[in-house]
């Protein structure tokens, strides 16, 4: 287990190398085909013109009918759509959050990846086999068929929509003169047009998940020179973590739309807050394994890496603790003063501290910057629905007396 030398590491940071500078979100098939329809530029990502474009274009309709119509605010017959906030959610909040997130993810690929080669992660004669592999997910990222299987499943999803539709979310839009109830405008546009605006960036987000997993995948093939005493107790790989960043906005995004439809029903159904224990559990479970599913890829390196360095260093901290004991203790010649006159081990003391730190390396590059990043999102939204009904405030001031 080598590592670069200053030279080379200060050469690599001073030349970045562009052709590691890959990007999840730019010149995929839908990039190009929105660029080709003019929401973006030539140069940039045009992420505030789509996201108000995309947003208006699934809200505003709905708005406008509603209002028409009479079923816009309180007082309008049946439940007004003002009170469903899942709607407004969908459109005032997905959608534009998950578009402007495709910025936060352009820069934190572009300028994380280098590191792998930059911190000596990938050996100086490994950089061309990952520039080739990351060459190869951009030729993912760039293909047409993930993106017609999600095409494809948006389609199904909106096919199928009229006949699993949730009749209270789109209360709102039915029109009780006809016998049977139909749709007005309004909803038939959520559920044709809204809707499946909204099912089309979650897919392409997991699409990203899987393209940066695939990434980690490859990159770990290729062989680490991980530093099983680096302070970052990955062996050097601590940089990974801030991968997770680019997710947090698409799980604040899912936890909100969630969010608004249980609160809706708390708010005016009568929805028991403490029934939504279980399911909120279940979705901040099924959030960390796929959202910090890419980080797990390090697992076997890590682990193998702490194996072989338990015995090594281990072996490394007898010999010399012995040497010690024999040549200050028993006061006995040793055929061998080699490890006694390295400076760059020391005394005894250095080798147990450089144990203990290999002892102490993590097999995951998973730590509380990764786990806040997905969690934090996560349950912020959950939190102000159960805060309807439970007495926040009042634990709050319990809390605050019982510290004081």
């Amino acid at each position: 287990m080598g590592s670069p030398t200053l030279a080379t590491v200060n050469s690599a940071i001073t030349q970045p190398d562009p052709d590691l500078a890959l990007s999840l979100v730019r010149d995929d098939p839908a990039f190009r085909t929105l660029r080709r329809l003019g929401m973006v530029p030539r140069t940039g990502l045009g992420l505030v013109r789509r996201a108000v474009l995309l947003a208006l274009i699934a809200w505003l309709p709905i708005a406008i009918w509603a209002w028409l119509a009479g079923r816009a605010l309180p007082g309008a017959p049946g439940e007004p759509l003002l009170e469903h906030f899942g709607v407004h959610a969908r459109g005032l909040v997905a959608i534009p959050m998950l578009i402007l997130a495709q910025g936060l993810a352009h820069h934190i690929t572009t300028s994380l990846l280098p590191w792998f080669v930059r911190s000596g992660v990938i050996a100086p004669d490994k950089r061309a086999q990952f520039g080739e592999v990351v060459r190869g997910v951009a030729r993912l990222r760039d293909a047409m068929f993930p993106w017609l299987v999600m095409g494809s499943l948006v389609l199904a999803w909106t096919a199928i929509g009229p006949v699993l539709r949730n009749s209270d979310e789109l209360s709102w839009a039915m029109d009780s003169t006809t016998t049977p109830p139909t749709f007005g405008f309004g909803g038939w546009w959520f559920l044709f047009v809204a809707r499946p605006i909204y099912v089309a960036l979650v897919l392409a987000w997991i699409w990203r998940v899987v393209l940066l997993t695939l990434l980690f995948v490859r990159t770990a093939r290729l062989g680490l020179e991980l530093v099983p005493t680096h302070p970052d107790r990955v062996g050097g790989l601590g940089f990974v973590e801030r991968f997770t960043t680019m997710f947090s906005p698409v799980v604040f995004v899912l936890s909100v739309v969630i969010a608004a439809h249980w609160a809706h029903q708390v708010l005016y159904h009568d929805l028991q807050v403490q029934t939504l224990r279980t399911p909120a559990a279940a979705f901040l479970i099924l959030t960390l394994i796929v959202f910090l599913a890419p980080l797990l890829v390090f697992a076997g390196p890590l682990a193998k890496a702490k194996r072989e360095a338990e015995l090594e260093y281990g072996t490394l901290a007898g010999e010399h603790g012995d040497v010690v004991r024999k040549r200050w203790v028993f006061r006995k010649p040793v055929a061998d003063d080699g490890l006694l006159d390295a400076p760059k081990i020391g005394p005894v003391a250095d080798t147990a501290s450089l144990f203990k730190a290999v002892t102490a390396m993590r097999q995951v590059p998973l730590g509380k910057r990764a786990l806040l990043a997905i969690a934090l999102p996560a349950v912020l939204p959950l939190l102000a629905v159960f805060a309807i009904r439970v007495p926040v405030r009042e634990v709050l001031e319990k809390l605050l007396h019982a510290v004081a």
